[in-house]
């Protein structure tokens, strides 16, 4: 389990882990569930349509999630935010069929990116993984404190100059690299999984950020890990194990700030 292919395996995972417990922090406290269900099936197209002209996968994530991004950023000011959300999400679904019929490769690729395929990551994939990480971690640190302040206190982050559109723009940019890291992982259809369940525990048991934000990493860690144990010994499909383990993470959550409760 922990020895050739499967420490690349591991070094993936816990990159993408990393970065969805603390993206999906920003997630779960600006109430962003839904983009970070539509920006998912952005990556999903570019990921077909690299596979279509022979380009790497994690490139064609990258560009289209930006692109799906940035698209809901701009609607978003012109119209209500669910809406533009929705119709960036039907243009992208459309445009991953049609890569998806164009592929040589359908059935194998569909399953990949649907559901991820960690256990068949390889070096190349870790470089490219580890890249896109490190920037999406410096843009996460750099944004921190008035990304915090716009999801809490949106008034006093427009009094000390936090411009709330600018803010959202940049923020789903960063859920976009958040979602070409973890697509190959648990796969745009269970990405959200990864990016709710285990902020929504910490939010719902840690009272100060930082230590919700620390306890989402972790808990994003112990769900990818033991995912990825399950599914070697199991042989079932990881995103199974990742999207049961985030639930659980949120329920036991749940619970336990219902215990605390006086």
């Amino acid at each position: 389990m922990f020895s050739g292919f499967m420490v690349d395996t591991w070094t993936v995972a816990t990159i993408a882990a990393v970065i969805a417990g603390a993206v999906g922090f920003f997630v779960v406290m600006r109430g962003s569930a839904f983009p970070a269900h539509a920006i998912p099936n952005g990556a999903f197209a570019g990921a077909a349509a690299a596979n279509v002209l022979g380009v790497n996968e994690l490139l064609g994530l990258a560009v289209c999630a930006v692109g799906a991004a940035l698209g809901i950023a701009a609607l978003g000011r012109r119209a209500r935010h669910d809406v533009a959300t929705a119709l960036a999400l039907v243009v992208m679904l459309a445009a991953g069929t049609f890569f998806l019929s164009r592929s040589t490769q359908y059935e194998a690729q569909l399953y990949a990116l649907l559901f991820g395929e960690v256990l068949g990551a390889g070096s190349s994939q870790v470089f490219a993984v580890g890249g896109l990480g490190v920037a999406c971690a410096v843009a996460v640190a750099f944004l921190y404190r008035p990304l915090l302040l716009s999801s809490v206190v949106p008034e006093m982050g427009a009094a000390r100059g936090v411009r709330a559109a600018r803010m959202e723009a940049a923020f789903l940019g960063v859920l976009a690299l958040a979602t070409a890291l973890t697509v190959p992982v648990v796969g745009a259809l269970l990405i959200f999984s990864l990016m709710i369940g285990p902020p929504a525990a910490a939010r719902a048991v840690a009272g100060r950020p930082s230590a919700a934000m620390a306890l989402s990493v972790a808990l994003a860690l112990i769900t990818v890990w033991a995912a990825i144990a399950l599914s070697y010994v199991t042989n079932w499909p990881i995103g199974f194990f990742v999207g049961s383990l985030a639930a659980l993470c949120y329920g036991l959550g749940r619970a336990a700030s219902s215990l605390a409760r006086p």
